[in-house]
This record gives structure tokens, sequence and C-alpha cells, in this order.
């Protein structure tokens, strides 16, 4: 015999009830914060319990920390004017990274900014957010995410490479993105 959806409900209260009230709470809050610091996990790739719980503190979703990870892979690929298509594939591996909920959602903004060049306003709003956030982090967690960051987009910029090997795989534009990139992020 199965039990019903408003027993189980009532049992639920009946047990919660008062005091324990609070605890119930406390206990589907902690449940919320260990599923949103999973869903930061995948999409930053650190797993520094501290680090994500601080994100979470400072309200960094999923979604913006997927938007703070692909934004600067998207300006470095667009630096030179034309996206080659082993830049978009890079981003698009870089994407597939971050797991399966994240892609979902980089899916379709990609599908975007993969189209054409993003606007000038997008890596602005990006500086200006990250320059917000980066004073509450840590020197190891800044350096964590700068290198998590920056060699993302390197590995963009270096995906369409120099002609027949020979040279510098990333082109001046680039490196001049690269180098934007890498002051914000110091």
């Amino acid at each position: 015999m199965g039990e019903s959806d408003s027993d189980r409900d009532d049992l639920e209260q009946a047990f919660f009830a008062g005091a324990q009230a609070k605890l119930a709470r406390q206990l589907g809050r902690g449940t919320e914060r260990e599923r949103e610091r999973d869903a930061l996990r995948e999409v930053v790739q650190i797993d520094d319990r501290a680090f994500l719980d601080r994100l979470v503190s400072l309200g960094v979703r999923p979604e913006t920390a997927l938007a703070m990870r692909l934004i600067p892979l998207v300006v470095v690929s667009w630096a030179d004017g034309q996206l080659d298509e082993r830049e978009r594939q890079a981003i698009e591996d870089s994407a597939r990274k971050t797991g399966l909920a994240a892609e979902k959602i980089a899916q379709s903004l990609l599908k975007e900014w993969l189209a054409r060049p993003p606007d000038p306003q997008l890596l602005e709003r990006w500086k200006g957010y990250v320059g917000r956030l980066w004073g509450r982090f840590t020197s190891e967690e800044r350096w964590k995410m700068r290198e998590n960051l920056l060699g993302s987009a390197r590995a963009v910029a270096e995906a369409a490479g120099g002609i027949l090997g020979l040279g510098s795989k990333i082109s001046a534009a680039e490196r001049r993105a690269l180098d934007d990139l890498a002051r914000i992020l110091d």
C-alpha cells in the first residue's frame, strides 16, 4: 500500500513542527546549496568547496559562471575579425567540458556568439562584472580562475594555428585580446 502525497506531507509537517521547522528549512537550503555548488563545479571546473560556496554566497549562478567562462573565448576568437572553423570547434569543445546542464545553456548562447562578432559591450560588461567579483576571492582563487579562463582562451587562439604549423599560433589581434584579459584578471 503506497502512501499518498498528502499523507507524506502531513507526516513531514508533524515531524518538523515548531522548533524543527527551522531545521527543515535549513536542510532544504543545504540541499539547494549543494545542487548549486555541483552545477558551478561543472562550469568553473574548480573543485574547491570553499571557493564554490563563496560563488554561491556572491549570487553567482551557473549561467553567470558560464558566461564568465565563455565570453573571453568568443572575444579572443573574433579578435582578428573572423572565426576560423578550428576556433569554433575549440569553443564548442570547451563548452562541452562544462557539464551537461551547462552545455544546454551554452549551446543557445554560442549559436548567436559564433554566428557574428559579439557586441563590444559584451566584453565591457564582462570586465565590469569580473572586476567587482575579483576582489572577493583569495589570491589563490584568483590565480586558479585566471589560469582557467586564460588557458581556455589561449587554447582557442592557438586552435587556428600558424601557416603550415610555422610561426606564432596566435595572431597579433588575438595576442592583444589575451593581454587585455590578463590585465583584468591580475
